[in-house]
């Protein structure tokens, strides 16, 4: 029986479009370090589905959730009322923090 209070997670193309970029400039260095960085990317989604408010607000209705062993935040908003979290940017940390939520 499937959970009625489950959410579903919606990337956004910007958040896509990062995750492919950061993926081949990982899969440039290192064979299968692309790969790392997605299934890191994919456990964190994971969480984010199964407990949303498991991270912090840090600005307006944004969410942060650091991604393991890559200097990455996943940058999301939870909508209760559809059960959708919605990633709008997969950000590196050492980008200007100031493009964090644009």
């Amino acid at each position: 029986m499937a959970d009625k209070s489950a959410f579903s997670v919606i990337i956004s193309s910007r958040a896509q479009k990062g995750i492919a970029e950061s993926w081949g400039w990982y899969e440039d260095r290192l064979a299968g370090l692309g790969d790392r960085f997605l299934n890191e990317i994919l456990d964190r989604l994971h969480q984010i589905e199964l407990n949303p408010d498991r991270f912090p607000t840090r600005f307006k209705s944004y969410k942060e959730a650091p991604v393991n062993t890559f200097p990455f935040l996943l940058i999301y908003r939870i909508s209760k009322k559809s059960n959708l979290i919605r990633v709008v940017s997969v950000f590196h940390t050492s980008r200007n923090p100031k493009k964090k939520y644009r």
